[in-house]
């Protein structure tokens, strides 16, 4: 009995500290899954050796520092180039032949991270042909993951690993042509940013990206409960033009959601879909 009220106490504590981030910064985490919010909470504890949750929340109102770091864990930043190279491929052979017939291509990549699947995507369109009459919008809420991936400069041992996924993604030239290794690090290509802006944007507050082609949203909505899963793939919906295409990541589906009538599986086991014509 008492560890059953231990655990409901402890729920509240982190209802409160999340509830006392949003008042204080205005960064909203109250649709995030539960599950998830807890496990952050409870690993940033352990790290910096504080007592309670309570505790931590005092901190969060007083130390803006502090914050600044339970903010980074937060962040969803597992990610990597050319990350399940299933969808890259099926990408290229489905969805490239219809962007090709734009004259333009306005491409928005939705919590992107530090930016690895960005510049997979801006190599994908290089190699296509489409590269010079695209533009990408890469967002994410977090300031430091997003001014590494301006700088787009990665590990020199995931190059390996990021070999293999293009290779594997269909890649059509040598993927070391996109990089230069230089002591521990691979700096990218200067080119792939040409077409590129990075900006700050939050899925949970923060508005419409207009008449977009394409929006990639990849293993992102997993972390938000159906509420807000729901707010956000309409606000996909939104940003989107008729026939728009939605890339979703491999666990997320809009088989549940409430927008699943507005749109038709393109490719549905890389969940790859595109807005109906009038919705």
């Amino acid at each position: 009995m008492r560890h059953i009220e231990a655990l409901q106490n402890e729920d509240i504590e982190i209802q409160l500290l999340i509830e006392a981030i949003f008042l204080k910064y205005g960064y909203d985490f109250r649709g995030y899954s539960r599950a998830h919010m807890k496990r952050r909470i409870m690993r940033r504890l352990t790290i910096s050796g504080i007592d309670s949750i309570s505790e931590m929340q005092r901190l969060v109102i007083y130390d803006r520092e502090f914050f600044e770091k339970l903010l980074g864990d937060f962040s969803i930043n597992v990610t990597e180039m050319f990350r399940d190279p299933s969808f890259y491929k099926a990408f290229r052979k489905e969805v490239v032949p219809v962007l090709q017939t734009y004259p333009f291509i306005k491409v928005w990549h939705a919590g992107c991270s530090t930016g690895e699947e960005v510049y997979s995507m801006a190599i994908l369109l290089k190699e296509e042909g489409l590269y010079e009459r695209s533009q990408i919008y890469a967002t994410d809420f977090n300031e430091e993951v997003l001014q590494k991936a301006k700088e787009g400069i990665y590990p020199i041992e995931a190059i390996k690993e990021y070999t293999y996924n293009y290779q594997h993604a269909g890649g059509k030239a040598a993927f070391a042509d996109y990089y230069v290794a230089k002591y521990d690090s691979a700096i990218l290509e200067p080119s792939l940013k040409k077409k590129v802006i990075f900006a700050d944007h939050n899925l949970v507050t923060d508005g419409v990206f207009g008449e977009m082609n394409v929006v990639i949203c990849r293993n992102v909505l997993i972390y938000f409960d159906k509420e807000l899963q729901n707010k956000v793939v309409g606000l996909f919906h939104e940003s989107l033009c008729n026939g728009g295409f939605l890339c979703l990541g491999s666990k997320e589906s809009l088989r549940f959601n409430k927008y699943v009538d507005n749109f038709d599986p393109v490719i549905e086991n890389e969940k790859v879909y595109r807005k109906k014509f009038g919705c």
